[in-house]
């Protein structure tokens, strides 16, 4: 079974593309992203937002080992 859609690949395709131009801004603060991993993360959650087959987003672990 593949763990990402036809759909979702499109989409970090085209994120990846407008980082390599220098047109990909992020989130809030609208800053150019300079990141590949970056722009691989937008486009992942963009597809998310469009409804595509996408994993959920893994959780940090310094918010698991925050309560001890």
């Amino acid at each position: 079974m593949a763990k990402y859609s036809k759909k979702s690949s499109d989409e970090v395709k085209k994120a990846v593309h407008k980082q390599k131009r220098g047109t990909l801004k992020s989130g809030k603060s609208g800053k150019t992203v300079k990141s590949r991993k970056q722009a691989i993360a937008i486009g992942l959650s963009e597809a998310r937002k469009k409804g595509a087959k996408v994993p959920k987003k893994k959780s940090s672990r310094s918010s698991k080992n925050s309560g001890s």
